[in-house]
């Protein structure tokens, strides 16, 4: 296959998977249909089926995909100088999304929601997370800030706990209505990372 016709196929499935994310975000996985995803990324559903043979294949390249940004999130959080630094790219990541951040989030509470339903989309989310989960217990295990933590508490211990205030702060993107900005959701979101630094990375006997 020329070069010329893999990217066409590559822009084809991104414009598919990134009008399938606000589809499924606006309307759930249920009532979200391969007729809404064509209207919304203003192509056929015939074009669509040329590339996804159903609904839930269009999930799993959804999932697949976002597995690749974790990569991509991850690595950059590696070269950051400091763990807090590091924090605050995973922290503030989906700010940057082009389909929004609410977008996004709902999205993502849609798609754990369908995980408690589907085994396949289960699979599918435990191997992101998991993915995920792994890649920030390593940035952790290997910093030094770690020697300012409880010695009760591991790696993976504070990882949990850095991804219980995450997801938490999805669930209230979701229903928060108010109209911030980009920047003033990022701002939001880096004030919030840093109150979670100082909590769990502050000098043991000093106050926080």
């Amino acid at each position: 296959m020329a070069q010329a016709q893999i990217d066409a196929t590559v822009d084809r499935r991104t414009q598919i998977l990134d009008a399938a994310v606000v589809c499924f975000a606006k309307r759930g996985f249920h009532q979200a249909s391969m007729h809404d995803i064509s209207a919304e990324a203003g192509i056929s559903v015939g074009l669509i089926y040329r590339y996804f043979d159903n609904k839930e294949a269009v999930i799993a390249a959804m999932a697949d995909r976002h597995k690749g940004e974790i990569h991509d999130t991850l690595e950059r959080a590696r070269q950051a100088p400091s763990l807090l630094e590091s924090l605050e790219i995973l922290f503030t990541a989906h700010c940057g999304s082009e389909s929004g951040p609410r977008i996004t989030s709902a999205f993502v509470v849609d798609l754990f929601a369908e995980a408690s339903r589907n085994l396949r989309v289960a699979e599918l989310v435990r191997d992101v997370c998991d993915t995920t989960r792994e890649g920030v217990t390593e940035l952790i295990a290997r910093a030094p800030e770690m020697k300012r933590v409880s010695p009760e508490l591991t790696p993976r211990q504070v990882a949990e706990l850095i991804f219980a205030v995450n997801d938490g702060l999805l669930m209230r993107e979701v229903i928060n209505v108010s109209a911030l900005s980009d920047d003033e959701r990022r701002e939001r979101q880096l004030n919030i990372v840093r109150s979670l630094w100082r909590i769990l990375f502050q000098p043991i006997g000093q106050p926080v």
